[in-house]
């Protein structure tokens, strides 16, 4: 694509990594990871720095990169604050601290004109008083900082329990969300280039099993793809985004969505664009983080993922999966753990109608 080959720095070294280090190369991109996991999935297609996200050495070699990217939203801040200056970071410092955080999160995307669900900041046991009232009687309480994949919150519809919810998290500080009554939740990832140019991945239905993401949907036409976009290009515009961000909503019975969570990268639910048939997320970030050209990104193709979770004494149908038509596996070379995130399949079908009749089948080979 150009007469230098690009360098791509990449925080964290995990499958999200390894998935962008794949995209990469096809565009002549090379990548480094820095991750403290000797073990980081990223190392068997990247160049693997195995060093704490803090080390001055480790950070002065991917100061040398054209760009530096984040895997995951758990990397210290300072990190990006050693960086600044030295190499470009997309997403930045304050577009990290924000998405790390979810009272602040909450409030910027409220500024920005996206609505959420309500919300109490809960950091100290004075903000406990009344808190459920101001949030419609029922809510969940979440840890403001570190929570994912259902870790670090609980439902609570009584003063009583509040308080033993925010004593059993530690109390530290915490958002308390008010219970919304939702018909689906769905994700869309936006990506905008250092130049404000803005490109949209597609509107993705998703289905959480334990508070883990178990299975996402694409299906062309979905009525509500419009009113996602607007929402992700006034986010991302506001926020000043450079790079990828994905933006997962609760669809209302009414056809309204509300913003829960951003997540500054791709996106699991995003995972079923390796496939679909056009670029994946996994091009669009490394684009938009290197300045090269954008475009929608959405599958030519209906589509689904299903993920591999670790589960106690159960394994996955390999066999059954392989000779289901439409299929392809991807593994992350992780070491088995129940409850870990071990890889996903993603089926690729000519139409809606056996993409649901084989996702059902796809279901049943894996536990």
């Amino acid at each position: 694509m150009t007469s230098h080959s690009p360098h791509l720095g990449i925080l964290g070294g995990g499958q999200l990594a390894q998935m962008l280090a794949l995209a990469a190369l096809p565009l002549g991109v090379r990548v480094t990871v820095l991750e403290p996991d000797i073990l980081a999935p990223a190392r068997l297609c990247a160049t693997h720095l195995h060093a704490p996200y803090t080390d001055a050495a480790g950070l002065d070699a991917l100061a040398g990169c054209d760009a530096v990217t984040l895997e995951f939203e758990n990397v210290p801040v300072e990190v990006l604050t050693a960086l600044e200056g030295r190499v470009p970071v997309r997403p930045e410092r304050a577009l990290l601290e924000r998405s790390k955080h979810r009272a602040h999160e909450k409030e910027a995307l409220q500024e920005a004109g996206a609505r959420t669900a309500p919300f109490v900041v809960i950091e100290t046991e004075a903000n406990l008083d009344g808190a459920l009232e101001r949030v419609g009687r029922q809510g969940i309480l979440k840890t403001s900082e570190l929570g994912y994949d259902g870790k670090g919150q609980s439902r609570v519809s009584d003063a009583a329990g509040l308080q033993s919810a925010w004593d059993e998290l530690g109390r530290v500080p915490c958002v308390l969300e008010g219970l919304v009554q939702f018909e689906r939740e769905v994700s869309l990832a936006v990506a905008r280039g250092p130049d404000g140019a803005l490109a949209f991945g597609p509107l993705i239905e998703n289905v959480h099993r334990n508070g883990i993401l178990r299975t996402s949907l694409f299906l062309e036409g979905d009525p509500h793809e419009a009113q996602a976009r607007e929402i992700a290009g006034r986010v991302a515009g506001a926020w000043g985004l450079e790079g990828l961000m994905t933006l997962e909503f609760f669809g209302l019975p009414e056809g309204e969505l509300l913003v829960n969570e951003v997540a500054p990268r791709v996106h699991n639910s995003g995972h079923l664009t390796q496939d679909g048939g056009g670029v994946s997320q996994f091009d669009a970030q490394v684009r938009a983080v290197l300045g090269l050209p954008l475009a929608d990104w959405r599958p030519l193709h209906p589509c689904a993922m299903v993920n591999i979770i670790g589960a106690e004494g159960k394994t996955p149908d390999w066999a059954g999966i392989d000779a289901l038509p439409g299929t392809r596996l991807h593994l992350y070379h992780k070491a088995w753990r129940a409850g870990r995130k071990l890889g996903h399949v993603n089926l690729v079908t000519a139409d809606e109608q056996t993409l649901r009749a084989r996702l059902s089948q796809l279901e049943t080979l894996i536990p």
